[in-house]
């Protein structure tokens, strides 16, 4: 048994006029159809609802006012699940639609919480239709057209593959509607490589992600040890040739030191509310000795956050270190700071030793 989740992007649920492509998600969905019903599991991550609801309303163009965007994404979203509903209902499949926000990422109950019922889908062997609850959420027009969510989804269910379908067949060293002379990238292995290439931010008119968060989305996942695929949605083949394994589009292998998934969700999905700034010494422990941060190491702080709050960590040249949740208020922090541990007790009786701890903190 393997267990997959499938991005469909903007451009790949609707054409440039907003306009459904009917018959790319029906292909799609006799994929996953055939997928699943050969024991495996799998998990859909759709976006669209949006540029349904921009083809519902027959509005002229996307719109950029975040009303209008969430009020687009409440017309269209029913409308969109119902179409994944009847296609896979079809082929024998139930599906269950799951509407997400950045919260349920962001926040650690809710995180786990997803994950439960996540996994108790799968192991009722329904599909889960996944989107982002534009509604009342504006992520979406920030975490590019659900790469984000789907990467999440993917360390979240302990996934053995991540396919992101786009419109165009994979990774490019340039964008290859204006640069006659952009490859194709068969296989990503260094991400500091990557920075040669021009990788575009957006490519549809009615999407809001882009290759680049495609690169993100990769970067993450593999991360975790699971692998991704960027390829051609478009295409008639593409999808089932990568839930086979085979070789399309660009693929992105597991990396080999990986990071635990606490880690991933506080470097990615926990936002920070602050700024830590610290001493050369304490700079050298983070980065190299993986020890806590200690208040006798630190030297500003900046910003308002609580305690239980995620903080960025950083060297008195601004040179960000990583990112932890913080033990103390800034508050609490500003009082405490450069003193050594006894003196820290003096100030604060219940404080504890680290004000960010090691199992806490990850490098940037």
């Amino acid at each position: 048994m393997s267990r997959a989740v499938v991005k469909l992007g903007s451009s790949i649920v609707a054409d440039e006029g907003g306009a459904l492509r009917a018959d790319v998600l029906d292909r799609v969905c006799g994929a996953v159809a055939d997928y699943h019903g050969a024991g495996n599991e799998i998990v859909v991550a759709t976006s669209g609802a949006i540029a349904r609801g921009i083809e519902m309303m027959d509005l002229p163009v996307r719109p950029t006012a975040i009303e209008d965007l969430q009020a687009a994404s409440a017309v269209g979203q029913g409308k969109l699940y119902r179409v994944y509903d009847e296609l896979l209902r079809a082929r024998g499949v139930t599906t269950a639609q799951v509407l997400l926000t950045f919260f349920d990422m962001s926040a650690r109950g809710h995180y786990l919480n997803a994950r439960r019922t996540l996994r108790r889908l799968l192991d009722w062997r329904v599909v889960p239709v996944v989107n982002e609850n534009d509604t009342t959420t504006t992520d979406e027009i920030s975490f590019g057209d659900n790469d984000f969510l789907a990467a999440q989804l993917a360390i979240l269910i302990g996934a053995e593959h991540l396919i992101l379908l786009t419109d165009i067949d994979g990774l490019y060293t340039a964008d290859p509607r204006t640069t006659a002379s952009a490859e194709l990238v068969g296989e990503v292995t260094d991400f500091e490589g990557l920075t040669s290439f021009d990788i575009a931010a957006t490519t549809s008119p009615l999407g809001s992600g882009g290759m680049r968060s495609k690169v993100v989305a990769a970067e993450m996942v593999t991360a975790a040890g699971i692998p991704a695929t960027v390829c051609n949605g478009l295409s008639e083949t593409a999808l089932t040739a990568a839930l086979a394994g085979e070789q399309v589009g660009t693929r992105f292998p597991a990396r080999e030191s990986r990071i635990s998934s606490f880690k991933l969700w506080l470097r990615y999905a926990k936002p920070s509310h602050g700024t830590v700034v610290v001493d050369a010494g304490a700079a050298r422990a983070l980065r190299e000795g993986g020890t806590s941060l200690l208040p006798v190491g630190i030297v500003e702080v900046d910003g308002a956050f609580g305690a239980g709050d995620a903080v960025e960590v950083a060297d008195r040249g601004g040179v960000l270190i990583g990112k932890g949740i913080c033990n103390y208020s800034a508050t609490e922090l500003r009082r405490i700071r450069g003193l050594k541990s006894a003196d820290v007790r003096e100030v604060l009786p219940r404080a504890t030793e680290e004000a960010v701890h090691r199992d806490y903190f990850v490098l940037a």
